[in-house]
């Protein structure tokens, strides 16, 4: 059975360098890959951008979407973006409904977004408090509702820049051997933040380890890690 996977940033970038992989192993076992991002990052997360003189928020905006319209193609990808700003983030009233309809409209397996907690992001925990309540709202109380529901998508949060300072402890491997070209093409469209490329290329490399350790499978040689929120419901163990 095919998989939808959602990942849904804060900002532009963000699924590319945490969940670039997993999207991209998604859409080569054909599988849908669905990219939702709540804003550009024109204002926190586009420094080489702002060092051009005379820069503007729209054109930021423009190259930020142009950016991750390729990335996310690069990996087999759709993206849109809701553009509800950044730094700071707000996801209420209006801007929470049209998440919500998203989600909606998407009807997605598999959603992954930000940790709880980040010290250096203001707009990450935002986004999870958002992503989780939208989530709840999509699919109702798994009672007859007023509205239109939709299966509940297993919820799990993408690799933080420093996990151990956001409450992030790994419960899920995907290997990502066979799609780290993809991913690394991927990254190399976010020149925005290409100071983030060989990081991520790196822990990429670093998880591969750790996956190999866990499950003995020497083939794996690069990974993504994820953290689940949710029980898995399951006929046997």
């Amino acid at each position: 059975m095919s998989r939808h996977l959602l990942a849904i940033g804060a900002h532009a970038a963000d699924f590319v360098w945490r969940a670039g992989g997993a999207l991209a192993v998604t859409a080569e076992s054909g599988g849908r890959a669905s990219v939702v991002a709540l804003s550009y990052g024109e204002r926190g997360e586009s420094g080489e951008l702002w060092k051009e003189p005379d820069q503007t928020v729209e054109n930021v905006k423009r190259v930020r979407h142009e950016e991750a319209e390729r990335a996310a193609a690069a990996l087999g990808a759709e993206f849109r973006c809701l553009d509800l700003g950044d730094y700071p983030l707000e996801v209420q009233g209006e801007a929470l409904t049209r998440l919500v309809d998203t989600i909606r409209e998407l009807a997605p397996d598999v959603v992954v977004t930000h940790t709880d907690r980040d010290p250096f992001n203001p707009d990450h925990p935002v986004a999870f408090a958002a992503v989780e309540r939208a989530r709840a709202l999509a699919t109702g109380a798994g009672v007859a509702s007023a509205f239109e529901t939709v299966s509940p998508p297993e919820l799990l949060l993408f690799e933080p820049h420093q996990p151990e300072l956001c409450n992030f402890t790994p419960t899920t491997f995907v290997d990502i051997t066979a799609v780290i070209e993809r991913k690394k093409a991927a990254m190399a469209e976010m020149k925005s933040q290409q100071y983030l490329q060989t990081y991520y290329a790196q822990r990429a490399e670093q998880r591969g380890n750790h996956a190999r350790r866990v499950s003995g499978n020497a083939s794996v040689r690069y990974a993504e890690a994820f953290q689940r929120v949710l029980p898995t419901v399951v006929a046997e163990l």
